[in-house]
């Protein structure tokens, strides 16, 4: 019962939490709530639990480290006293120097590590990383090819994430972009983090329904982007634009445009921070390992918008390798690792002209209003473009453009 709540309670096994239930009178199931959750108790259950164990709020605040606002400015506004109390109370550690890592898989353009990536992190130069996409395990009891314990403590695991994200702020240059991929319970707990060293520029909801609904629930249908920079914008940011959403049976518009259809912009509709187009990876063709992968849409959308060709990717959680089989075809130099088997991203990369023509497909449906197979559907039906600029020439001399019927 390792946790900090239980700590300040003097809560050590399961007979001493019943007993401290009995004497506070708060539920063994309240308590486990409070503690499991990370959650500071009510005012009630808080004057109950000062009056049982002799503390004062600002001790007990201290003590589970939850801190509220004016806590941590009392703190700011002491930090000598307190730096000189930790500091006596602290011995020099020697800082072992870790031998240089050797790399188990390695391209053109790219490295791969297996490894610990927090140990690889602390081996890394500092910001010297333009772009770092991570897609870490979500704590779910999931079963991951590397046998890694999906399923900590609350406390154990956003310890370990606050670890592995402040690797990568420090390994982010100024100007560089980190993507942080997740469900969206830890990515508030991950902002909250990031908020003291990077800029956000984006919360993005990627729409995807993998599971039926859950009762008493709101459908979860989506998963959380970060998406942050070092310092005040970032270096590199390529808009991408999506064609217009038609009607994917008779190619018709699906929204009313009225007389604002000429005046859009013919490489396409702006992205937006809601992300309706990332399909997950369900097909055996796509699908190269048992656990999740992510589809490689996803990645070639990040890699392209926010590093140009020549920059260095990094991935601490390599997976099935997705970001360096993109970051190699989109000409990025890269750095990896994974803890686990890696004979899935080697044998993606023996077969990269698969990979290479699903990159080309993709990138035939950016920047453009219509693609391609729209536009035939659309001919002589509905307008395009060019119809607009004859229907322009013919209506110098009125504010109404006459629009081509929808059928």
């Amino acid at each position: 019962m390792k946790n900090n709540f239980y700590l300040a309670l003097n809560i050590h096994n399961n007979s001493d939490l019943k007993a401290f239930a009995k004497t506070s009178g708060i539920t063994v199931k309240k308590l486990k709530y409070y503690a499991e959750e990370m959650i500071f108790p009510n005012i009630t259950d808080l004057e109950k639990i000062l009056s049982v164990t002799g503390l004062t709020d600002l001790e007990f605040q201290l003590k589970t480290g939850c801190l509220d606002s004016k806590l941590k400015q009392l703190l700011a506004d002491n930090s000598s006293k307190i730096s000189e109390i930790i500091a006596s109370d602290q011995h020099d550690e020697m800082e072992i120097k870790q031998e240089p890592f050797e790399p188990v898989f390695t391209t053109k353009l790219g490295t791969l590590y297996q490894n610990d990536s927090i140990k690889l992190m602390k081996s890394l130069p500092r910001e010297s990383v333009d772009l770092i996409f991570a897609d870490p395990p979500f704590n779910l009891d999931k079963s991951y090819e590397s046998g890694i314990n999906d399923k900590l403590t609350k406390q154990e695991y956003l310890s370990w994430t606050e670890e592995w994200v402040m690797g990568c702020v420090n390994l982010l240059k100024e100007g560089g972009s980190l993507f942080i991929w997740n469900i969206p319970v830890w990515n508030t707990y991950i902002s909250e983090i990031l908020n003291k060293h990077l800029t956000l520029r984006h919360w993005i909801a990627a729409d995807i329904k993998y599971r039926l609904p859950i009762q008493n629930k709101l459908y979860p249908s989506h998963y959380s982007l970060l998406y942050y920079t070092k310092g005040e914008k970032p270096t590199t940011f390529n808009t991408e634009r999506r064609p217009l959403e038609v009607c994917r049976h008779c190619a018709g518009d699906i929204r009313d445009y009225g007389g604002y259809k000429d005046k859009l912009n013919e490489l396409g509709i702006n992205l937006t921070d809601v992300w309706y187009d990332i399909p997950p990876v369900r097909h055996s063709k796509y699908k190269t390992r048992s656990s999740n992968e992510l589809p490689l849409k996803l990645l070639d959308r990040v890699i392209s918008m926010a590093s140009n060709e020549g920059d260095t990717v990094f991935d601490p959680f390599g997976g099935s390798g997705t970001t360096f089989i993109v970051s190699e075809i989109l000409n990025r130099k890269w750095i990896g690792c994974e803890i686990g088997p890696v004979d899935t991203i080697k044998a993606r990369f023996e077969d990269i002209t698969f990979h290479e023509k699903i990159i080309s497909d993709l990138n035939k449906d950016k920047n453009v209003l219509f693609t391609e197979e729209t536009r035939r559907k659309r001919e002589g039906k509905h307008w395009l473009p060019e119809t607009l600029q004859i229907k322009r020439k013919n209506n110098k001399n009125t504010d109404q453009i006459e629009m081509f019927p929808e059928n």
